[in-house]
């Protein structure tokens, strides 16, 4: 694996454990809390619907990579569906088994410069890779930012 391969790939290991140990530190109860909503603001989701909606994107793109199918994984990843910490946990294990599954594709950096159709246009791999780092560690620090508001204690190291 080339040297850009494996930035990508510590990206995405850094994001699943990082997921990993906010959910260590929340209790089941805390985990769906939504603060307050206020007229005229966001609306709000909580950490624990943050957290995967930062998995979703993951698996959004590598089950695109793998598959071609670019559907997102909303219906599947609703607190509905996975309502406390070993769900999610479980469902962090399937997201990464997809991504290690999808960085099998690659062999070297040059595979980056691959088009693709992502869902509709053709895009180059290393454009999908980096929206989807960018997009997965903003929900994540939403996820983070309402842990800090909802428990009161200070964030997990990064």
């Amino acid at each position: 694996m080339g040297q850009i391969l494996n930035a990508f790939d510590r990206g995405f290991i850094s994001l699943d454990r990082r997921s990993r140990d906010l959910l260590a530190k929340i209790s089941d109860n805390e985990l769906f809390i939504k603060p307050r909503e206020l007229n005229n603001s966001m609306a709000m989701f909580s950490c624990g619907e943050y957290i995967l909606r930062s998995a979703a994107m993951i698996e959004k793109t590598f089950g695109g990579i793998t598959t071609r199918l670019w559907d997102d994984p909303f219906e599947w990843t609703l607190p509905e569906k996975l309502a406390d910490k070993q769900s999610i946990l479980r469902y962090l294990n399937e997201v990464e088994e997809t991504r290690v599954k999808g960085f099998g594709f690659f062999k070297s950096d040059d595979d980056l410069k691959r088009e693709i159709p992502a869902p509709e246009n053709l895009t180059p791999i290393i454009d999908i890779l980096i929206g989807t780092l960018a997009s997965a560690g903003h929900y994540q620090g939403r996820a983070f930012a309402l842990f800090q508001m909802v428990t009161g204690q200070k964030l997990p190291r990064l």
